[in-house]
């Protein structure tokens, strides 16, 4: 098989996307789709699981027939590691601390996936989105969330 493959890096990829494409639609496959004038709760995610898909598909047949081989790369585990644990933070906190510390601390930890980054900056930036993000969702779009953890 290793030798059909041109380019591992794209059909890996396209492997990916196809396999989070499916697992899509298969958490999805209880939605109710309805049609494009009427449109259920899962007719978006659905359409999405679709593009996916052909996107998916796409990239892994352009690693099959394109002419240059590349290899693939070592991955990075801490980034990955790093924004992961900033994802399920703020799914874990924003119930529990509000918007603005799930927010804060979301990019303090996807932050440090990047050794470069100084920490006033960094610190700097996770201030202003989480005040953005409370202006936004709260006061603005009117959202009834907890914006601090003492609004409870």
């Amino acid at each position: 098989m290793m030798r059909f493959v041109r380019n591992p890096a794209d059909a890996f990829t396209g492997l990916v996307l196809v396999m989070v494409a499916l697992f899509a639609w298969w958490a999805a496959a209880d939605l109710r789709t309805g049609t494009a004038l009427q449109m259920g709760p899962g007719y978006f995610p659905k359409l999405l699981c679709v593009l996916q898909l052909g996107l998916g598909l796409l990239v892994f047949a352009n690693g099959l027939v394109v002419t240059q081989t590349v290899p693939l790369e070592p991955v990075a585990v801490r980034p990955l590691v790093l924004v992961l644990a900033s994802i399920v933070y703020f799914g874990v906190a924003i119930e529990r601390v509000g918007v603005a510390v799930a927010v804060f601390g979301l990019v303090l930890i996807a932050g440090l996936a990047h050794r470069g980054l100084r920490p006033i900056p960094l610190v700097t930036l996770a201030a202003g989105l989480a005040i953005f993000a409370v202006l936004l969702f709260i006061k603005v779009l009117g959202l009834t969330m907890m914006p601090w953890p003492w609004s409870r």
